[in-house]
């Protein structure tokens, strides 16, 4: 090859690699609604590059959580083949609302269909029927709650996702509660799990009412010098 191609390549791979490290960095914080212009901006490109290495939102959005999609897939993969029901209940719910707290963008993305995105869809797919056998299988072994509906895990990611937007470093901690929370009400009889009925809930984040209208917490009195 040319030495002058295989620069020009090299210059398209990283145009390539610094625009998948924008929108994923975007995307974490603002969720799939950032505008293109502001990845570009991100990422150092100007709008025809971005369009000509990803010509769709969908295109840039399946190829930046295709392996996030893959880990969450395996992950429900692991649980259906748990042969404790509540156990494969508890543990895919714990895995998805931690990949929520850590990326704002990978639930979006996952309720999302992006019919021309075959490989992507696949692994949606099944992801998505892993966790109908999973849910079915609680409810038949009489471990989840019997009003339990499919809705009830988009209202969890909901909460989850509202609990953790503006949380910063506080977001793990802050999913982690919710979720222990949820999963006790979820329980068809919560003293029938000794980590669920008696076990403590996991350590509360630092919030303070501040928290709730956006503001940051007031800094500590300085000592009184006496």
């Amino acid at each position: 090859m040319p030495a002058h191609l295989s620069h020009l390549r090299a210059d398209a791979q990283a145009n390539r690699e610094r625009i998948l490290r924008a929108a994923r960095d975007a995307f974490e914080t603002r969720g799939l609604d950032v505008p293109m212009a502001a990845i570009a901006r991100r990422a150092g490109v100007g709008m025809a590059t971005l369009y000509r290495r990803f010509p769709t939102r969908e295109s840039l959005v399946t190829e930046v959580f295709t392996d996030q999609l893959a880990e969450c897939a395996a992950a429900v993969d692991e649980a259906v083949a748990d042969p404790d029901a509540w156990r494969a209940f508890r543990t895919v719910v714990e895995k998805v609302c931690a990949m929520q707290a850590a990326d704002r963008g990978f639930t979006t993305a996952f309720l999302t269909a992006f019919p021309e995105a075959v490989d992507y869809e696949d692994l949606r797919t099944r992801a998505e029927r892993g966790l109908a056998q999973i849910v079915r299988r609680a409810k038949e072994a009489g471990h989840l709650h019997p009003g339990f509906e499919p809705a009830d895990l988009v209202l969890l990611l909901k909460a989850n996702d509202g609990a953790t937007a503006d949380a910063g470093e506080a977001a793990p901690a802050a999913s982690r509660r919710l979720v222990a929370y949820f999963l006790r009400a979820f329980r068809a009889d919560p003293r029938a799990d000794p980590e669920a009925g008696t076990a403590p809930l996991p350590p509360a984040p630092p919030f303070c009412l501040e928290h709730l209208y956006g503001r940051p917490a007031p800094a500590p009195a300085a000592p009184s010098g006496r």
